[in-house]
């Protein structure tokens, strides 16, 4: 008994070496090993101190990790200073900051990539996911509108026979996505409540406040090619356009798919408004695809018929569309203030000024982190007003989009040296007009990188 006791007060001494902050786990080389014995199921963020994502990270990172405290929870979160611990990083290929790596049931060989949103329940959503079931069983009404009222997003799946081949297909569809919960039930009365009659799949969601966010819940399946019908449900027309766009899906099952918005809806806008479409402008078509890069694609006829659909999806699958890029018109004074305000229409001419640098912030204008930005950038653009060579400039991104820029994530600082070479910049040093200066003054290498060169993403847009 005495011996026992010993062990198990060893075993709590051992935990109680791991420091924490903040509810999350100080790792490094000399406890690593500690950790994952302690606590089998733990999410590992390996950081930089100066990396500003991982700053912007932490307290959600933080919070996150009081969540899952705060409820019971095994799971833990921990970090690791990958510029301290370099061993610890170079062993598990650490390249970028932040590299956040799930470590599960103690296993240390080859953690799981974390692939989520970077907001606390986005974590927390995650790292359930991933250490209990992708589905989860509804047996009655409470269970699924405590499911639906819990999450921003939720899909349920309605199957009489929870073990017949469509059921088995939505589990395994559930287990590639991560950060969305999925339901299933079989029972009656659930059925009756959301007035589903027969098997099927019902994808619930709340408001669109920011859609560019929830963009990939909603978008986030194996086909990455979708067509979208903007049509207000109230119209008279509303059942033979839907009948005509359902006609026109059945020769393109695996290839591309097909979603219908109520452009009549107020949580809906905020798509119209990605699309660059108005409420009086619908109904309408718009195709994007969701590779590497988003590009938009538009009709060239506003018909809606099973003929005009086909034959505009059989041409974007024999790649013979080209890209549809949104601009606003020039404004009258646009180079009037310091910083200097581009569109899709006079860009080139600016950026590609052989003779000006031109560093450019593509923002949003719902984006908080724009906002905190745009008092330091217009400090810049006072600072550099009367320089000969260097132009502070601002794009409005979810109105213009420009071909030779693809922009993930808001905002997005790119700059654009003088020559004919066309070269980009990327800026990832601090958003200070300290930083933004001596970046300037450096001709863009103190805080910048090559474009495409930087594999972080921010917090406003997590699109891959």
């Amino acid at each position: 008994m005495l011996k026992f006791f010993l062990l198990c007060t060893l075993a709590v001494a051992s935990r109680a070496d791991i420091p924490e902050e903040e509810d999350v786990l100080v790792l490094k080389k000399s406890n690593f090993d500690e950790a994952l014995k302690a606590h089998p199921n733990i999410l590992v963020e390996f950081y930089a101190p100066w990396c500003g994502h991982c700053k912007a990270l932490a307290p959600e990172y933080a919070k996150a990790a009081g969540m899952l405290k705060n409820e019971g929870s095994e799971i833990r979160l921990a970090k690791v200073d990958a510029t301290e611990e370099t061993e610890l990083a170079q062993e598990y290929g650490v390249r970028g900051y932040p590299t956040i790596k799930f470590f599960k049931g103690g296993e240390k060989e080859s953690p799981k990539e974390y692939s989520a949103g970077r907001q606390a329940d986005d974590i927390v959503s995650w790292l359930k996911k991933r250490t209990g079931p992708a589905v989860a069983t509804l047996a009655e009404v409470t269970q699924a509108e405590s499911l639906i009222a819990d999450n921003e997003v939720a899909v349920i799946a309605f199957f009489k026979d929870t073990e017949s081949a469509g059921a088995k297909a939505f589990e395994k569809a559930a287990e590639a996505i991560d950060d969305i919960p999925f339901g299933m039930t079989s029972d009656d009365a659930v059925y009756s409540k959301f007035e589903v009659s027969k098997d099927g799949v019902v994808l619930f969601k709340k408001v669109f406040f920011n859609f560019l966010q929830t963009a990939p819940k909603i978008f986030g399946g194996e086909i990455k090619s979708h067509i979208l019908m903007f049509v207000p449900k109230a119209a008279s027309d509303f059942q033979d356009k839907m009948d005509q766009f359902k006609k026109a899906a059945e020769g393109f099952k695996g290839q591309i798919l097909f979603i219908y918005i109520d452009s009549d809806v107020d949580d809906n806008q905020r798509i119209l408004e990605f699309f660059g479409l108005k409420k009086e402008e619908c109904p309408a078509i718009r195709l994007i695809t969701l590779e590497d890069e988003m590009t938009k694609y538009k009709p060239s006829t506003d018909a809606i018929t099973a003929e005009s659909i086909t034959e505009f999806c059989t041409l974007f699958t024999q790649g013979k569309l080209k890209p549809h890029l949104m601009s606003q018109d020039i404004p009258e004074d646009w180079d009037k203030n310091p910083v200097k305000v581009l569109v899709g229409k006079n860009f080139e001419e600016v950026v590609f000024d052989p003779t000006k640098n031109v560093f450019v912030e593509f923002y949003a204008p719902w984006c908080g982190h724009c906002k905190q930005l745009a008092p330091i950038w217009d400090k810049l653009g006072e600072k550099y007003k009367d320089s000969a060579d260097v132009i502070v400039a601002k794009m409005d991104s979810t109105a213009n989009e420009i071909e030779a820029v693809k922009v993930h994530s808001f905002p997005t600082l790119k700059f654009f040296p003088a020559g004919e070479e066309h070269k980009v910049i990327d800026y990832n040093g601090e958003r200070t007009l300290e930083g933004f200066t001596k970046f300037l003054e450096s001709g863009g290498k103190e805080g910048g990188a090559p474009a495409g060169e930087d594999d972080d993403e921010d917090m406003d847009l997590d699109v891959r």
